[in-house]
């Protein structure tokens, strides 16, 4: 059974976290962030401030407790969230997720009701869904990414494959790309990328919305077409829609080395996975220069938190 008196380790370690996050973010003027992530065993959440919201996400544990004990310890730790953040409880939205090999798998709809959002991130807005799936569509922890994109796109062509709801495609086009092309498989995100894309003026008609596999899409790129490519893929992917599941580990190789035939010379590839034990095989990849630049683009409430591998690689 839970025992109430820990909720003071909550409050305790969200008192701390959260003084300390909100000044630099406020330093940064940066309004969206993570403030906690299963920072103590007993209180497996993430915890996200989006401007005036919150939300919550449970990773799935073995807690030992009755369907009525954990909801009503649940509401007893939003109370706590709610509190300390100073967010009314009727702003703070909570999902109960698995940790799943697949971010693919975790873009399952949830619920038909809807609390949809515009928020601000460097002077641009995006679209954010804080109910309906066990993402919000927008990944904050590539913060500092998106915008090493922007400072790079100015009159050249860009790829983002596996691009979900645009965010790197918006920062691309901030950067006065001469034209973005964003590739998913799932017509639901592609159009939530045009959504963020129209929200901040930008003439959608300059630009591609490809629905397509990407590994199938891979194929069918002319050689030496783009000067800097956003690849951001799922460890893992079996959709049904898909010809072959993905695995990237395994796979890497093969799609960085098309996407590396794709590239002009000189051309930069961002590429990006989720994958814990994760080892690039650089020796087999037709790259000028490979920079591993995860420590770089970690930011300030993802440190010490985030497992992901972040490379800058030039054709």
């Amino acid at each position: 059974m839970f025992d109430p008196s820990k909720l003071q380790m909550l409050e305790n370690r969200l008192v701390k976290v959260y003084k300390h996050l909100r000044k630099t973010a406020r330093r940064q003027n940066i309004t969206c962030f993570r403030v906690y992530d299963d920072d103590i065993p007993e209180f497996p959440f993430s915890i996200e401030l989006y401007e005036d919201h919150i939300y919550v996400a449970e990773y799935h544990r073995q807690h030992g407790m009755e369907e009525e004990a954990h909801e009503e310890w649940l509401d007893l730790c939003l109370e706590v969230i709610s509190k300390i953040l100073e967010v009314p409880i009727e702003k703070v939205f909570v999902k109960q997720r698995q940790r799943k090999a697949s971010r693919q798998e975790q873009y399952e709809k949830l619920s038909f009701e809807s609390h949809e959002m515009v928020v601000h991130e460097a002077g641009l807005k995006f679209k954010v869904n804080l109910s309906d799936y066990l993402d919000t569509g927008l990944f904050l922890d590539h913060r500092i990414t998106r915008g090493m994109v922007k400072e790079q796109c100015a009159g050249k062509k860009v790829l983002n494959l596996f691009c979900y709801t645009g965010s790197f495609s918006v920062y691309a086009a901030a950067g006065n790309a001469a034209q973005v092309t964003s590739v998913d498989l799932s017509k639901t995100y592609l159009g939530w990328a045009e959504e963020n894309m129209r929200l901040n003026d930008f003439d959608v008609s300059k630009h591609q919305f490809v629905h397509a596999d990407v590994l199938q899409y891979l194929d069918t790129l002319p050689a030496e077409t783009f000067d800097l490519v956003v690849l951001d893929p799922p460890t893992f992917s079996n959709s049904k829609r898909m010809k072959e599941f993905l695995d990237i580990q395994r796979d890497h190789v093969s799609i960085l080395n098309k996407v590396l035939a794709a590239t002009k010379p000189g051309g930069i590839i961002y590429f990006s996975n989720n994958y814990r034990r994760f080892v690039l095989e650089a020796d087999r990849i037709l790259a000028t220069e490979i920079k591993d630049i995860t420590s770089q683009t970690i930011p300030f409430d993802f440190q010490q938190k985030l497992i992901r591998k972040c490379y800058r690689i030039v054709r």
